[in-house]
């Protein structure tokens, strides 16, 4: 989105020399901010004379390269529990009011397939435009207006004047309800912003710091000399960090650690903080290392070892543990270090890959200022805050979509009264 002059009074000069009484005018009930995930829902909910703006060429253009672009929109486990904010409870009422399974009951009625991938997450069959396809629809009511950018909010009497910019057009749009579903600072490339966040500072509602979230993350030059000859090893993993504890795949790269496990944790990790690994959880390797030991006691240790783990991994591991020689000379002691190195392999990032590549943002609008049943400010009647610009993050695994479409739920049916 596109900012300027938001606190400058109505009818005062914008950047482009024009004034709010020179355009054209228009009377509406609700001023969506955003075309995403959150805005559409919220749209398909908030009543009549609602319009949606949008600095993007589409709506929905994360849905549509989410989850390799067949949408994992949802997650069959949701609880308040899969998400981060400085309040835990905040979530609770627009996540119990509107359900996953409420949204699987629209997108089955669409006749939408789906499929469960693994842990509750739910893909789209065939493509992630259909369920960009079922917001539109459910929002078919509204005036949803792209490549339009927002150049001024001023509050009004009985609600707010904003200016809209399209084709070089400005148009002067009074709405009784303005609600803020912008997203957070995640992909850049494809126009994120801290648009969100400049709107809430302009009406004095706090915003949290905010950080890159279910991201990879990075090391310093001496790991980084280790880990760069196994780029592209996966395996499964227990990762944990911070009290929080995710066992999924995890991925080498030439920047880093990636794979779910290690986004997960990334949400919980911040600077200085160790990971803490367990590699190949569901498996014993230490025990079938004993079992060979009789029967195959000739066999480099390493070699033993990559067996049960990819082998320049395995040769990794094996340093780290300071173990050498054949499998035979290995002591219960030896075996016990090369034990404590599998299960709890203590590794120290020292960044991230940044909002670039992050699929969040953590932080943002101050969830005490919003009203938990309706998103509405507290302070501001009649502006909202909806989905990734509330400091409300999930977990990897259609959790952020599922906040998306209660928040949006929650926002839209109490305008709609």
């Amino acid at each position: 989105m596109n900012l300027r002059f938001l606190s400058t009074p109505s009818g005062t000069p914008l950047a482009n020399g024009r004034k709010l009484s020179h355009s054209p005018h228009m009377q509406i009930n609700t001023l969506i901010i955003g075309a995403g995930a959150a805005g559409l829902m919220c749209a398909a909910h908030s009543g009549p004379k609602t319009m949606v703006v949008d600095h993007a060429k589409a709506a929905g253009e994360k849905i549509r390269i989410s989850g390799g672009g067949k949408c994992n929109f949802t997650n069959m486990y949701a609880e308040p529990q899969n998400f981060l904010s400085a309040n835990p409870h905040f979530c609770k009422s627009a996540l119990s009011r509107y359900t996953q399974w409420d949204f699987i009951e629209m997108v089955a009625a669409a006749g939408i397939p789906y499929h469960e991938k693994t842990l509750g997450q739910l893909f789209c069959d065939t493509s992630a435009k259909d369920i960009i396809k079922l917001l539109k629809t459910e929002a078919r009511g509204a005036d949803i207006r792209l490549n339009t950018s927002v150049e001024h909010i001023a509050k009004a009497e009985n609600g707010f004047d904003v200016a809209l910019m399209h084709e070089g057009k400005l148009t002067s749009v009074s709405t009784a309800n303005l609600v803020v579903a912008t997203g957070g600072k995640s992909i850049p490339k494809m126009g994120a912003t801290d648009f969100g966040y400049r709107i809430a500072r302009q009406f004095d509602i706090d915003v949290l710091p905010t950080r890159a979230g279910l991201v990879p993350l990075t090391f310093g030059q001496d790991i980084m000399e280790a880990l760069k000859p196994m780029a592209g090893v996966s395996l499964n993993a227990r990762v944990s960090c911070n009290g929080a504890a995710f066992e999924e795949g995890l991925l080498i790269t030439h920047r880093g650690l990636s794979g779910p496990s290690i986004l997960q944790a990334s949400s919980y990790w911040h600077e200085k903080d160790s990971l803490f690994l367990h590699l190949e959880p569901a498996l014993d390797i230490v025990q079938a290392l004993k079992d060979q030991r009789q029967q195959a006691g000739r066999m480099a240790v390493h070699t033993a070892l990559g067996a049960h783990l990819p082998s320049k991994l395995a040769n990794y591991i094996i340093e780290i543990a300071g173990l050498s020689g054949n499998l035979a000379d290995q002591s219960d002691n030896d075996l016990a270090q090369l034990e404590a190195v599998l299960t709890e392999l203590e590794m120290r990032p020292t960044g991230s890959e940044g909002y670039r590549t992050a699929e969040v943002t953590l932080g943002g609008v101050n969830t005490d200022a919003l009203n938990s049943k309706t998103m509405e400010s507290r302070t501001v009647p009649g502006l909202y805050f909806i989905g990734e610009v509330v400091d409300v993050t999930g977990w990897l695994g259609g959790y952020n979509f599922q906040w998306a479409w209660s928040s949006g739920w929650a926002a839209g049916t109490a305008i709609a009264g």
